[in-house]
């Protein structure tokens, strides 16, 4: 395990840390911008960029560059959803998404206001569609960039930072344990667990309070 973590680790550290940013930066554009995020896996590509990360230079950088591109793709969402969003919705992707999905967006944002701006940043499909559904509603974009600036912030340090220790962690130890592989695999596996598990019950609990409002 350790043979193959240290080839894998290497690799990523062998790609130009400028490359590497950038990559970042651009992949949570797409993933936090109009309906790119059901599809492009931007938590994946940060993770992985950050376990090259080698000094405090490079770490901020990466920080920076992926908070840039989720605020980037979020203002992106938005922008479509003012200006274009009523016919997104009727266009044949837009039916793809479903109305159920448009219709559940519109309701938990009408209900929770700004909160559900943050929220929605760590909720699957509402994390894609909130920016638009935002651009569609009387929001300003000032009052949306208040909200979603710290999801996007507090995302990008919990990942990041949890990919770039669990690294670090691992090549300290990869010399003195010959299971310092399965470590640095557990720990990374346990977050994006953890991180599952608190989108779930965020997930679990607003559907509840959607489905009680929908009964008044």
């Amino acid at each position: 395990m350790n043979e193959v973590l240290d080839n894998v680790l290497r690799f990523v550290q062998d790609v130009d840390p400028v490359l590497r940013t950038l990559i970042s930066g651009l992949a949570m554009f797409f993933e936090t911008s109009i309906l790119i995020g059901l599809l492009v896996p931007g938590d994946t590509i940060v993770v992985v960029s950050a376990t090259g990360v080698a000094n405090q230079v490079e770490y901020w950088s990466l920080l920076i560059s992926v908070i840039i591109g989720s605020l980037a793709g979020e203002s992106l969402g938005f922008a479509i959803g003012r200006f274009f969003g009523p016919r997104l919705r009727a266009s044949r992707l837009g039916t793809r998404i479903g109305h159920r999905n448009w219709d559940r967006a519109e309701k938990y944002l009408e209900r929770r206001g700004g909160p559900a701006v943050f929220i929605s940043r760590f909720l699957p499909v509402l994390h894609a569609l909130i920016p638009l559904t935002v651009g569609m509603s009387s929001m300003s974009y000032r009052r949306f960039m208040k909200w979603t600036t710290p999801a996007c912030v507090l995302w990008a340090v919990a990942y990041i930072s949890v990919a770039a220790a669990a690294a670090d962690g691992y090549r300290a130890l990869s010399d003195q344990l010959h299971y310092a592989g399965y470590l640095f695999v557990g720990a990374i596996v346990l977050f994006f667990l953890v991180a599952a598990l608190i989108r779930f019950l965020l997930h679990r609990r607003e559907k509840r309070h959607m489905e009680t409002d929908t009964e008044r």
